[in-house]
């Protein structure tokens, strides 16, 4: 295998966007994303990647630009967060809908107002149901390791989707932590050149996203929420090769101490690594706790969820955004992938780590006091907020 570093994590991201051999980088540079995009337009500066970068005026004309590179045949990738995010949201619809794979790697942020450049989950949020293959990292070597599962995903024949790689910004984004690089040649062996089914080309014209009038536009509808649920044989197949490969074998749900745990904390993103301490402590003094982790967001992976969660008692579901005027949305999506099952758990949902507030292992360990006590006295579907001061 190849060199273990100590790296910055946008860092690492970079170096794996060059390692893919992409031909196409376009961006619009916003925090905590800029590190990526900066360190991406220097490799192509001094020569060591061979790829256009366009540094074009909005995140709007950054992912358009890739829709129209994507649709010739070119690897292409992008960058954001939080308020640009939301401005290239109209363009994240297109660009599923037309099945160009293009891989976009998301640092968390939240969404305004009032302004907030840390971290929580709220800007993927709103756009979760936009169509692209969506990964959660929770940590850096997740995240360098998902940019060459991403692009092998999305190019497949059996797939042609985009797919987005969520990185919690700061948390992630900016910590240097070990990596382990994979070496070129067996990336090469991994990720082999793009080969488009179709492609824009003068000399044989074709139209991509055209207008689908009411009596065909459910059928394209339809045709592409076939695509995305089928893609996770696909999903689980580039794990195992990935994990043949270097060792490293991913999940779309991961355990930690869950297989006779009564009470389960649920996580997405680099809250599982904090969680996983908390969980020691509270199996230390003699608790039955454990930890379901989401990695795969869409789509979502119903029936590996349901085995790991069925046998609890409890869930205590934390979610990083807050979906107003309801429970937060990982929490909603818990709730329906256990609807109608005659035995399940109670689900308390707590929305914690808002703007980038930090969450301790204590503050898990009091999430379960309280959503133990909660449930006990009969509170079995609970929400708040978590950590609110008065």
């Amino acid at each position: 295998m190849g060199k273990r570093v100590g790296m910055e994590v946008s860092i690492a991201a970079a170096e794996a966007v060059k390692q893919a051999n992409v031909d196409v980088i376009s961006a619009y540079p916003i925090t905590p994303q800029t590190h990526v995009v900066e360190h991406l337009s220097e490799l192509v500066a001094n020569g060591e990647l061979d790829a256009e970068f366009f540094c074009v005026e909005s995140e709007h004309s950054a992912l358009s630009v890739c829709l129209g590179s994507s649709a010739t045949g070119a690897r292409s990738f992008t960058c954001t967060s939080s308020q640009g995010l939301a401005l290239m949201s109209e363009i994240t619809y297109i660009a599923s809908a037309l099945r160009l794979p293009i891989v976009m790697i998301i640092a968390n942020r939240s969404l305004s107002a009032p302004i907030n450049i840390w971290n929580d989950h709220s800007d993927v949020m709103s756009i979760r149901d936009c169509g692209w293959v969506q990964f959660f990292a929770e940590n850096g070597q997740d995240v360098y390791d998902h940019v060459f599962i991403a692009y092998r995903l999305g190019e497949d024949r059996d797939v042609l989707l985009p797919v987005i790689i969520n990185m919690d910004g700061f948390t992630l984004s900016h910590v240097i932590e070990p990596i382990e690089l994979i070496d070129q040649e067996k990336i090469d062996q991994f990720l082999p050149p793009y080969k488009p089914v179709l492609s824009l080309h003068p000399d044989r014209p074709v139209t991509m996203g055209g207008i689908a009038l009411p009596g065909i536009f459910t059928e394209t509808k339809k045709a592409q929420e076939v695509a995305i649920r089928s893609s996770m044989p696909k999903i689980l197949e580039m794990w195992k090769a990935f994990g043949e490969m270097t060792g490293r074998y991913y999940h779309p749900i991961e355990t930690y101490k869950a297989e006779d745990a009564e009470t389960l904390l649920v996580t997405m993103g680099s809250f599982g690594e904090t969680a996983s301490a908390a969980v020691d402590k509270m199996r230390e003094e003699g608790r039955s706790v454990g930890l379901v982790k989401i990695r795969l967001w869409r789509p979502f992976p119903f029936d590996a969820f349901k085995k790991a969660s069925l046998n609890a008692k409890q869930l205590v579901v934390i979610d990083r955004a807050i979906s107003v005027g309801a429970c937060g949305p990982v929490a909603s999506e818990v709730k329906a992938a256990l609807y109608g099952e005659v035995q399940r758990p109670s689900v308390y949902n707590f929305v914690a780590g808002l703007g980038g507030r930090d969450v301790a292992p204590s503050d898990f360990v009091k999430m379960v006091d309280k959503a133990e006590i909660e449930i006990e006295e009969g509170n079995k579907e609970g929400y708040e907020i978590y950590g609110v001061r008065e």
